[in-house]
């Protein structure tokens, strides 16, 4: 209550909130017999339609204790700075320590057991620990994590994320054709667009694989689909796609590039497209459209394959009326038709 009162929040609005968490028992069922009445001294009630808004309440003042950047996500949380030196470390160390200060004063405590460490491309002899009670704790090195669904790895490549991705496509797939005895071609946009495809391309624009073998691993799913329309299945793989009018899944990725670079360069993206492309120099003089960006040099091939590198040269090679598409839908459409009229 004294955060949701530090947000400036009516009096009625904060007595509303006051008798919604008062007063609350809780027992537990286990078999059929019941534990005593208990009071629930703490936390919102679980399944509640303001419990989620009223923890973001609660930790939203988390940020303010660290100096370094940091991200959250529910309760999830990630902080990060580039280190060049041991001081950079100390400095990481010091807001690890605000953290668990934080949690001291607000009586919601870090799990250290659950909290990992990732090193990116250093290899001074630095290490992180947290405090647990009257123990140290030093943070377990982690190879590869998954976040919101992405596996992250020290390497940076998106081996990891193919292959799970592929496994679980090929799941889902494996119980369509148990299901399914026969599949016409609608039959088929319906089902593998909605049930298979999803799991090849989730987030694809942050781990697009560039290396053959990843590339092949995803395609391979997509290929062994397309099998399922019988009348199909003695065609190439580039017939069968051609006459199920879809593309193939390393085409897909590159029209998502484009389609997310056209949003956040128009502004409907809610991001600062500054932190992703950079315009060139007098592109309003060149050939081609006016929203030609300038393309950095790059040392290593992770920055090379990343999305705002990748997409530079394709997004450049665009004609203008398919850049000065009024909304999104329009520009999918016109891009659909450049290709189509490229031979693509």
């Amino acid at each position: 209550m004294e955060k949701i009162r530090g947000l400036g929040l009516g009096s009625v609005i904060s007595t509303w909130i006051v008798n919604f968490l008062q007063v609350r028992k809780l027992k537990v069922c286990v078999r059929g017999s019941y534990s005593e009445w208990i009071d629930v001294i703490s936390g919102v009630l679980q399944g509640s339609v303001l419990g989620p808004l009223l923890f973001l309440i609660f930790v939203q003042d988390l940020p303010n204790w660290v100096k370094n950047s940091i991200k959250m996500f529910a309760d999830d949380t990630k902080i990060w700075t580039k280190i060049a030196s041991l001081e950079d470390a100390d400095s990481l160390q010091q807001d690890l320590d605000r953290l668990v200060q934080w949690s001291a004063k607000w009586l919601l405590e870090f799990n250290p057991s659950k909290c990992k460490l990732m090193q990116i491309g250093h290899k001074l002899p630095t290490r992180y620990t947290m405090k647990d009670g009257n123990n140290i704790i030093e943070l377990e090195i982690t190879e590869k994590e998954k976040d919101l669904g992405v596996y992250i790895t020290r390497d940076l490549k998106s081996q990891e994320q193919c292959v799970q991705s592929a496994k679980k496509a090929q799941s889902v797939l494996g119980m369509v054709k148990r299901h399914f005895k026969s599949v016409d071609k609608d039959d088929f946009n319906v089902l593998y667009k909605t049930y298979v495809r999803p799991h090849l391309e989730y987030c694809v624009q942050v781990w697009s694989p560039h290396f053959k073998k990843d590339i092949k691993c995803l395609e391979t799913i997509q290929r062994r689909a397309t099998k399922l329309v019988k009348r199909l299945k003695r065609k190439s793989y580039e017939e069968r796609l051609k006459s199920l009018g879809l593309y193939s899944l390393q085409q897909r990725r590159l029209r998502g590039d484009l389609i997310e670079t056209f949003k956040i360069l128009t502004g409907k993206e809610r991001v600062d497209s500054q932190s992703f492309f950079q315009l060139a120099k007098g592109s309003h003089n060149l050939r081609g459209h006016s929203l030609k960006l300038f393309l950095p040099r790059c040392s290593t091939t992770v920055r090379k394959t990343f999305f705002s590198t990748r997409v530079v040269s394709h997004w450049n090679a665009l004609p203008h009326h398919v850049i000065n598409a009024p909304t999104v839908n329009t520009f999918k459409n016109r891009l659909d038709k450049h290709w189509s009229n490229m031979g693509i």
